[in-house]
């Protein structure tokens, strides 16, 4: 008689904490979703900080066009806006990114 054979799925070794929730996983996810948003953020991580004028320069699109990609980051959580003068400031939320890394490793 066969052995039955059962599976025993590994979610994670890691702690949740250092996790992201699914819903949470799948918002950034869709933010990445664009060539210009990847791009942005790779400008950031390279950067550390810039306004949106400085990323409008390095993407053959319109301001407003870049404002928008920029906001689509910031609601999955994956940059920060800090408004100084009548410019915003961006840059990347590294501890998100790291719990991206860390969640995309454990699936």
């Amino acid at each position: 008689m066969p052995k039955k054979v059962t599976k025993q799925i590994v979610v994670s070794n890691m702690p949740p904490e250092d996790l992201l929730q699914p819903e949470a996983f799948a918002l950034i996810c869709k933010a990445l979703g664009h060539p210009a948003r990847i791009k942005i953020v790779k400008h950031l991580r390279e950067m550390d900080r810039c306004i949106c004028g400085q990323i409008v320069e390095i993407l053959p699109l319109a301001q407003s066009t870049v404002s928008q990609h920029l906001k689509r980051l910031k609601q999955a959580g994956l940059i920060l806006g800090e408004v100084e003068g009548l410019n915003t400031c961006y840059c990347l939320d590294r501890e998100m990114v790291e719990k991206f890394k860390k969640t995309v490793e454990s699936l």
